[in-house]
């Protein structure tokens, strides 16, 4: 009796928040590396903010630093020298605004080819890495993953 229900306790899906984050985590370091090998197989000798930051002006535009560095997750800091090492390697350009406290950066036309062909090497990459999952599936988890990220935020 007692070796049935140790069986059936192991065969119920532990449920518990805690689960849920260690398994969160270890997809996310799963997608991480799968991320990273992407991005290093690309010969485009970006890092990984480097990349962030080129992308988020590919998709949103020209855009002032401090913004940049709030969509891609980086400190004051270290998007100042994410944007002057872009700099230096002339893949972006930063511009001055009438007010001098604002500084615009934007992708060269160097930069945009760059990011271009990197960003769709790297989403087919992430494509071939998500592809286990139904769009069905995508659909939920994307949702499910939403919710969980509400709920933190509310919580914080």
């Amino acid at each position: 009796m007692q070796k049935d229900a140790e069986r059936t306790q192991k065969k119920m899906q532990d449920t518990s928040g805690v689960h849920v984050w260690l398994v969160l985590a270890k997809v996310f370091r799963a997608l991480s590396d799968h991320a990273e090998q992407s991005l290093n197989l690309s010969g485009a000798g970006l890092g990984d903010s480097d990349f962030r930051v080129l992308e988020v002006l590919l998709n949103k535009g020209t855009l002032p630093v401090n913004t940049i560095g709030l969509k891609v997750w980086l400190t004051p800091g270290s998007i100042s020298v994410a944007v002057d090492r872009l700099e230096e390697k002339a893949l972006v350009k930063r511009e001055n605004t009438d007010d001098r406290r604002v500084r615009l950066v934007e992708l060269t036309g160097k930069g945009r080819v760059l990011i271009t062909k990197t960003f769709q090497e790297h989403a087919a990459a992430m494509e071939a890495a998500a592809s286990v999952l139904s769009k069905a599936e995508r659909v939920v988890l994307l949702q499910v993953l939403k919710k969980l990220g509400k709920a933190g935020k509310d919580e914080s």
